[in-house]
């Protein structure tokens, strides 16, 4: 837990789920630049004014709750892609004595407020994130709304301003901060409430994908590789197990579900669980899975924290392709927690089969949880490895 301290006061903040070695903070220079810049704006003629916030104000894409947080007394509205990300909002109202009630949360995949006096954005990673979220909140600005949007200056690129000129207005940036800078935009009216985005979007596996081959895969905005296969999925593809049978099968950080798909087309008798911490990802492995599949067993899609919400010693086989990002941070932190809760969820005998680059060590992990790890296949590249619960 780390110490924020912001123009309203200072807020003790922590990352989800909170681990006491972590020393990855809950906020950045671009949280605190956009703070003060809303607490303190330079008027060319009158010295400092704050920006009014009274009206509606609409946080997206905030990475742990730092800014709904700090904006509570103001009631905002969070919007975010990341489960996580909401456990973290909670948690950190909870821990500063707010009450959850002061910050509305919202997924990306739900329907937006109908006005927005004031749009906060923490630039994401995906431009196509971004850009099916200013589609999606276009209607509900107006001449008069405030947006500024903030990011690392590596964050921010060209691609990224055209983004708001196309769909909202005329924009500008600040200078940089500590590595950090702000984009200011002006909503242009009708302009600003034209055109639709082109998410989701779908696309066909190719010949070479194993069990994938053929399938209709189904993204919408912010998924890993939205436009086609990407190779270490395609890698493990050619390497899935072949068992077959009533089994229980959990594609865990499913992504666009192909994995998950893949597995139920060639075993139509198996259960399948589909977890993923992404609203915008468990929504493509059911437009996935649905796409592809007419009849199967039993299927769950889960946004949810990673085997949290599983039952221990009820499932057969976990299939894991592992994040090794938190943002722009890198840390197998929750790759760990993957296996981790993987141990606990599967019988005695069911196996976790993980996907990753070799330079990740994943083995090592797998050996010290599980006390055993196999190598299935490997390239230049890519490995794959199998862990048994014994």
């Amino acid at each position: 837990m780390n110490r924020l301290t912001t123009p309203w006061g200072d807020l003790d903040l922590a990352r989800f789920p909170e681990q006491a070695r972590d020393t990855l903070r809950a906020w950045d220079a671009a949280d605190e630049y956009l703070l003060r810049h809303l607490a303190e704006v330079e008027s060319e003629d009158s010295g400092a004014v704050g920006v009014d916030l009274s009206g509606r104000v609409v946080v997206v894409g905030d990475r742990w709750g730092a800014l709904a947080t700090a904006l509570a007394p103001h009631r905002p509205v969070q919007i975010t892609d990341s489960y996580l990300t909401q456990r973290a909002t909670r948690a950190n109202l909870l821990r500063n004595g707010i009450d959850t009630d002061a910050v509305r949360l919202l997924s990306v995949r739900d329907t937006p407020p109908e006005r927005i006096d004031v749009l906060l954005i923490r630039v994401p990673k995906s431009l196509s994130l971004l850009e099916d979220q200013l589609h999606r909140l276009a209607p509900a600005v107006h001449p008069e709304t405030v947006v500024v949007a903030a990011g690392k200056v590596t964050e921010i690129h060209t691609s990224t301003l055209k983004l708001f000129e196309q769909i909202l207005g005329p924009t500008r940036t600040s200078l940089a901060v500590k590595k950090a800078r702000l984009i200011f935009c002006a909503p242009a009216g009708e302009r600003a409430r034209a055109g639709t985005g082109p998410w989701p979007i779908s696309y066909t596996v190719p010949e070479d994908a194993g069990l994938g081959t053929g399938l209709t895969v189904v993204n919408h905005a912010g998924i890993f590789c939205a436009e086609r296969l990407d190779i270490g999925t395609r890698f493990f593809l050619r390497h899935l197990p072949q068992h077959r049978g009533p089994r229980h099968v959990v594609d865990l950080g499913c992504g666009n579900g192909v994995v998950g798909t893949a597995v139920a087309m060639a075993d139509p008798a198996a259960r399948l669980t589909f977890i993923d911490e992404s609203f915008s990802a468990v929504a493509s492995a059911e437009a996935t899975f649905r796409a592809n599949v007419d009849t199967a067993g039993p299927v769950e899609f889960v946004v949810g924290d990673g085997m949290a919400t599983v039952a221990a010693g009820s499932v057969d086989l976990v299939l894991n392709n592992p994040p090794f990002h938190s943002h722009q941070a890198t840390t197998d932190a929750t790759a760990f927690r993957m296996f981790t809760g993987s141990r606990e969820a599967l019988r005695p005998g069911g196996e976790l089969w993980v996907v990753g680059n070799r330079h990740l060590g994943y083995h090592a992990k797998l050996r010290r949880l599980f006390g055993n790890c196999e190598v299935m296949a490997s390239d230049p590249k890519f490995v794959v490895l199998r862990a048994v619960r014994r």
